[in-house]
């Protein structure tokens, strides 16, 4: 694929996605590029502002010169392992489309699991009061929100450009309800008496090889690394939160699915009641939780 001259013949919908398939398909040598058909046709349909209907039923329609070069643009980019939600701004997660930037984690269908959790341990509540810890992008917070209009919701980041991109995000889903601020963790929190706090903190620790490849080398080591081998925020979370809980207020955290066992002993140490551990989409031990005893 080569757009160096001002005439360069027109390609057509089906010669874009064969040629960006093979492209892709060559350069694939971890997680973040093998399925390479989805990324090509996710960076067209967003180049063209067209879906994968729209593809699939005009083959044989002809991208403009500049769409060819953004085209192009972004294949290089996404042959480099740069992940999609970066190249096209976006990740749609839950019933939600949030704007991603290199500053946050981007949302994965696994925290998917952490939001049903939470609607579930809530749904006996007509109100309820939630605490969303290191919010980046606001997903799982705006996630809640979306599904339960009458919550007091509150977000928290240590990090400016997260609050304003989460706060972005609610604007964009017409979810002003939730409030958003910056803290480092409980620092700035003055609420008290929440029904639930749910974080996704980091939990990789900072030697782990997963760190050098896919999509993890694109995203903030302050959203992914923790000192402690991957425990120190998990751990301070789990030290501090009862402190913000109300009586029978539940504490849910996403971590890695090798730390469930060592979560568990250290809430029941702390105190917590019924401890359990849940599963995520692909049945790995993903979110712990517990209660603050309601004596």
């Amino acid at each position: 694929m080569s757009n160096s001259d001002n005439n360069i013949l027109p390609m057509s919908v089906e010669q874009a996605l064969k040629q960006g398939i093979e492209l892709l398909k060559s350069a694939a040598t971890d997680d973040s590029l093998t399925d390479a058909k989805t990324d090509v046709e996710y960076l067209l349909s967003f180049v063209l502002q067209q879906d994968f209907t729209w593809l699939k039923t005009w083959p044989e329609h002809c991208l403009l010169q500049e769409q060819q070069e953004k085209f192009e643009e972004l294949l290089q980019r996404r042959q480099k392992g740069e992940p999609i939600a970066y190249l096209v701004g976006n990740k749609a997660f839950w019933n939600l489309i949030l704007k991603t930037t290199p500053a946050t984690l981007i949302p994965r269908a696994e925290t998917e699991s952490l939001v049903e959790l939470a609607l579930d341990f809530l749904k006996h509540k007509s109100r309820a009061k939630v605490l969303d810890l290191g919010t980046g992008t606001g997903a799982i917070a705006l996630a809640i929100a979306s599904e339960r209009p009458d919550d007091e919701i509150f977000a928290c980041d240590f990090q400016a450009d997260a609050v304003a991109l989460a706060q972005e995000n609610a604007q964009s889903n017409n979810l002003q309800h939730v409030k958003i601020f910056q803290s480092d963790w409980f620092s700035s929190v003055l609420e008290r008496d929440f029904d639930l706090i749910v974080a996704n903190p980091p939990y990789v620790a900072p030697d782990d090889p997963h760190l050098q490849r896919g999509d993890l080398i694109f995203e903030p080591d302050s959203a992914l690394v923790a000192d402690d081998d991957g425990f120190s925020d998990i751990n301070h979370i789990i030290a501090n939160a009862q402190e913000y809980l109300r009586r029978g207020g539940g504490l849910m955290l996403e971590h890695g699915y090798r730390q469930a066992e060592a979560i568990r002993n250290t809430m029941i140490e702390k105190g917590y009641l019924t401890v359990s551990t849940h599963g995520d989409i692909a049945g790995l031990d993903r979110i712990t939780m517990g209660i603050k005893s309601k004596e």
